[in-house]
């Protein structure tokens, strides 16, 4: 049977990305992304936000991107899979960690230096310089990243000269439950 660890973010960046490079050469950037959700209080009835924060690591072309465009604040799409890890701090206490390895970005709101907004209005899926990338899956070693490709504008299509008679159905007494379907 195949498994799926799969995690999907739409947050904010909580500071500046880190990038670093192995002594192979490999790019990483380190991040930490914020997401948040809203109840209300049992006892008080009053909304209460709660915001969880992400660790959240890119690798190779994708990290040198992360490094170069994301920034404190920024609203950011992120696509990728859990990773945990163990290790010991200096006090000798064995820490359990909890990593995203990003294996797909986009960068969501507005442009960069048009003015403070940032997307503005809260929405996050907006802005005209919205960027997706993409970590290759690896073949053969070779695993490089490339910018989504932009999405294509339907060529238009010709109004059809005359609209054609409809065709005649017989009568089921379900022809007016269309609009009642949940689905």
């Amino acid at each position: 049977m195949a498994s799926v660890n799969k995690v999907i973010l739409i947050g904010n960046c909580g500071r500046d990305p880190e990038v670093r490079y192995t002594p192979q050469g490999t790019a990483i950037c380190n991040v930490s992304v914020a997401t948040s959700s809203r109840r209300k209080d049992r006892n008080t009835g009053e909304s209460v936000e709660d915001t969880q924060w992400h660790r959240v690591t890119f690798y190779e072309r994708l990290a040198e991107i992360a490094g170069e465009y994301l920034k404190k604040g920024r609203p950011v799409y992120v696509e990728g899979r859990l990773k945990y890890g163990k290790y010991t701090d200096k006090d000798g206490i064995e820490r359990n960690t909890v990593d995203i390895v990003a294996e797909q970005m986009q960068l969501l709101g507005g442009r960069e230096g048009m003015g403070d907004d940032m997307g503005g209005g809260g929405g996050m899926g907006g802005g005209a310089s919205r960027g997706g990338y993409n970590r290759a899956p690896a073949r053969g070693g070779d695993d490089m990243d490339a910018p989504a490709p932009a999405p294509r504008a339907a060529a238009p299509r010709p109004a059809p000269q005359r609209p054609a008679p409809a065709p005649q159905r017989p009568a089921t007494g379900f022809d007016d439950m269309d609009d009642d379907i949940p689905f």
